[in-house]
């Protein structure tokens, strides 16, 4: 397959060309943003991009010690699903109880493009395409709701 200095090297520059292609592109409140490292504002609530030889994925990942203020932020986006789907799509899917090895339980929002392989170069653009258009409508999402979990 490929050595741990090969797969490195082709997720970097994947990454990185990932990266240049979003850097002109302004989010929803026209404010300059690091597509690949998006910062929402709120503590736990995170948004990740993945790519790998499987798929590629955008996810909401809600991760805090505090599991009760975690399931309320949780809450918080179910009760705007309906306003969240007709922004970001209705392929996404909510899991309050979503287990890692490293964080322990998780609320996850996510879609994902299945059958892609970031060690293909011929689907970077079909994995691009994909992950540009969900974070882009995840950032119109947040510009819009963001007050609410602010409140919290």
């Amino acid at each position: 397959m490929y050595s741990q200095t090969e797969v490195s090297l082709i997720t970097q520059k994947f990454w990185t060309s990932f990266g240049v292609y979003m850097s002109p592109v302004p989010s929803a409140s026209i404010e300059k943003v690091n597509w690949i490292n998006y910062k929402t504002g709120i503590k736990g609530i995170i948004f990740k991009l993945n790519a790998d030889k499987n798929a590629a994925t955008v996810t909401v990942e809600i991760f805090l010690k505090d599991i009760m203020l975690q399931h309320q932020y949780f809450h918080t986006f179910t009760n705007f699903a309906s306003a969240f789907k007709n922004i970001a799509g209705k392929d996404w899917l909510f899991n309050k109880h979503y287990f890692t090895e490293n964080k322990g339980e998780v609320s996850t929002i996510m879609v994902e493009l299945k059958n892609v392989n970031i060690f293909k170069e011929n689907d970077w653009p079909t994995i691009i395409s994909f992950l540009k258009h969900n974070i882009i409508s995840l950032d119109a999402f947040w510009a819009a709701y963001k007050p609410a979990f602010e409140l919290i």
